[in-house]
């Protein structure tokens, strides 16, 4: 009989834990505006971290689930420079899970959508990478 309370809990726990969520076209609009990677998780629980990135991510998400995210670079002035690249974005409840999926003339890829709120977004990407990021902090020479 202990055998069996130890695999239903195992089981329960391995559902907990493998189960994502699913946020809404208004939560996810809160990934709107600039991020910066803070550190990345690897499968085998390694971690990097990011104490300084020379570039940020910006989203522009619309009510329809679609948008952009741009590299951008920013300045001594607080002001941000772009290439003007931009990756299509499309937002999908697929699974249980969100996920953004990206596109490119060259490329297609997505990432799961971990966790969000106003002032950080964890996403996994399909390598099992996952990725930390918060809000950068503008700085200025004055």
């Amino acid at each position: 009989m202990n055998k069996i309370y130890k695999v239903l809990f195992v089981s329960v726990l391995f559902l907990l834990v493998s189960c994502g969520k699913e946020f809404t076209v208004e939560e996810i609009k809160t990934i709107n505006g600039y991020w910066e990677i803070e550190k990345a998780q690897m499968p085998d629980g390694e971690e990097k971290e990011y104490s300084i990135s020379e570039s940020i991510d910006y989203f522009e998400i619309n009510d329809k689930g679609e948008g952009f995210r741009q590299k951008v670079l920013p300045q001594i002035n607080g002001e941000y420079l772009t290439n003007e690249v931009q990756e299509k974005v499309t937002v999908a409840n697929e699974g249980g899970k969100t996920w953004l999926k990206y596109k490119t003339e060259y490329s297609e890829w997505k990432e799961e959508v971990v966790d969000l709120d106003e002032d950080e977004l964890v996403v996994k990407n399909e390598n099992d990478i996952i990725y930390h990021y918060k809000r950068p902090v503008p700085f200025t020479l004055k």
